[in-house]
């Protein structure tokens, strides 16, 4: 992996910040684009919104990418473009939790702290026979002080690398690597046949369904774009105008006129044609999410609307979407595939 043995602070924070709910493989991509881009704090610092959150797309948990950004220009602005060299300095940084810090502090600088990620808890687990979950208060003071008493003062950032490779490659959740591992005469777990019932974890995600009516006005060869404002999923990403229903509605003149003429003001006789897409679907960690497009024509640009943003479709390429979106956009260049040509 190529953040492997790096020192410098930048890439190291970098990797963190994407890695984290990103899986390696995925990840990894990300990472070489970053610092192709951006090959520098200043570099990152200085760039436009627009197309950070471009080379974001896909990743997910946009918030991250806010926060990325945010720091970049507060280090390059208010620290000379310097990271902090100090785990406590670290935490003030928007974005960066004691996981971060800890990883920065003892990769970059080799300081004492311990990098508790969910490899380690599912070693140490695993190892010592640990039956509390590891998502309750008192899981985390328990991991964290084993993870402490056991790291070396000395290399901190060899054995904090070394734990969580060890629990990616070897202790891994699925089919680990037992009957070969070195540590298995001292595992509890292997001992009393528990590998597979630990770690454990008590708290179950609450999934809910979210269905989506993405409304795309087009106008004179150009459609209206919104920017995603923040407090909910996909922030500061573009999209088409949303209707946000309980179900799946039928699309009829009924539905036509209470969401879309009465609220928006839009005439009737301004409409050429309204046609609607197939049924899209994104599983988010917390939301399934199921979407329509409807290319609705018009005649007439909407007063409502007078002053939004009119994008022409070879313009779209310049702006992130979340990744329903491209999807349809994706789809819809392929004429039939989506349930009409785009």
């Amino acid at each position: 992996m190529p953040w492997k043995g790096v020192k410098d602070p930048y890439k190291i924070w970098l990797s963190e910040i994407i890695l984290q709910q990103t899986r390696v493989e995925q990840g990894w991509a990300y990472y070489e684009k970053f610092l192709k881009n951006y090959p520098t704090i200043f570099m990152l610092a200085a760039a436009k919104e627009e197309k950070v959150f471009k080379l974001w797309e896909g990743l997910g948990y946009y918030n991250r990418c806010k926060n990325l950004l945010f720091t970049a220009r507060h280090i390059v602005s208010n620290l000379n473009g310097k990271f902090p060299d100090s785990y406590e300095a670290l935490l003030l940084l928007k974005g960066v939790g004691p996981y971060t810090a800890a990883a920065i502090s003892s990769f970059a600088y080799n300081l004492p702290h311990a990098v508790v990620d969910g490899n380690v808890f599912r070693v140490f687990s695993r190892f010592y026979g640990v039956q509390t979950p590891i998502d309750t208060k008192e899981g985390i003071q328990i991991f964290n002080s084993i993870a402490t008493q056991n790291l070396s003062t000395t290399q901190a950032g060899i054995y904090n690398q070394a734990l969580m490779d060890f629990g990616a490659t070897v202790c891994k959740p699925m089919a680990p690597l037992c009957p070969s591992c070195v540590m298995r005469k001292k595992c509890v777990a292997f001992t009393n046949n528990q590998v597979n019932l630990l770690p454990i974890k008590i708290k179950s995600i609450q999934k809910k369904n979210r269905f989506f009516d993405f409304l795309i006005f087009k106008y004179n060869e150009t459609y209206l774009l919104q920017k995603r404002g923040a407090g909910d999923i996909w922030a500061n990403l573009y999209q088409f105008y949303l209707i946000e229903n309980n179900s799946i509605a039928p699309i009829n003149s009924a539905y036509i006129q209470k969401v879309m003429l009465d609220p928006l003001t839009i005439s009737k006789d301004s409409i050429v044609t309204i046609t609607p897409s197939t049924v899209f679907k994104q599983q988010l960690t917390h939301q399934q999410i199921e979407a329509r497009f409807i290319l609705i024509s018009l005649a007439v640009k909407p007063a409502i609307f007078a002053s939004a943003l009119w994008v022409k479709k070879a313009g779209l390429d310049k702006f992130p979407f979340p990744k329903i979106v491209n999807e349809f956009l994706k789809m819809a260049r392929v004429k039939g595939k989506s349930g009409f040509s785009f």
